[in-house]
């Protein structure tokens, strides 16, 4: 477990995240969403902070980050993650100067049923993130 916070704050280094929420999440456990790269602790949205931690229990991966957005087919959160197995971390993520494209769980607070893993993109800029695709 610790190797995976870790590598969830080698990331979110990598990725320019502001070091106050770094040290949040390193420290305090404290995980950052994202609307439009203005930071927030998950834990002031009680439902989301649950369904992050249902998750978390449930595949066993660690959130670093989210991204929150509305999409045309549904309000989602991009819960950015890493995996329990170490052999799928060299795979987590890819930079280009300050678009990242990451694995995450599409979590569609919408309808829950196109809720699924995968790999999002998303767009560093001033310490925070937005989801771009």
């Amino acid at each position: 477990m610790e190797k995976m916070k870790e590598k969830c704050v080698e990331i979110l280094r990598q990725m320019g995240i502001y070091s106050p929420y770094i040290t949040g999440f390193k420290n305090a456990d404290r995980v950052c969403f994202f609307e439009n790269f203005g930071g927030y602790w998950i834990d002031q949205e009680p439902e989301v902070s649950q369904k992050m931690k249902e998750l978390e229990a449930k595949y066993g991966f660690r959130v670093y980050a989210a991204t929150h957005e509305f999409t045309e087919f549904g309000e989602c959160y991009s819960f950015l993650i890493v995996p329990k197995y170490e052999e799928e971390w060299e795979y987590l993520v890819h930079t280009s100067k300050n678009i990242h494209t990451v694995f995450a769980y599409v979590w569609n607070r919408s309808d829950d049923w196109c809720s699924e893993f995968g790999d999002v993109t998303v767009e560093s800029f001033g310490g925070g993130i937005r989801r771009v695709a």
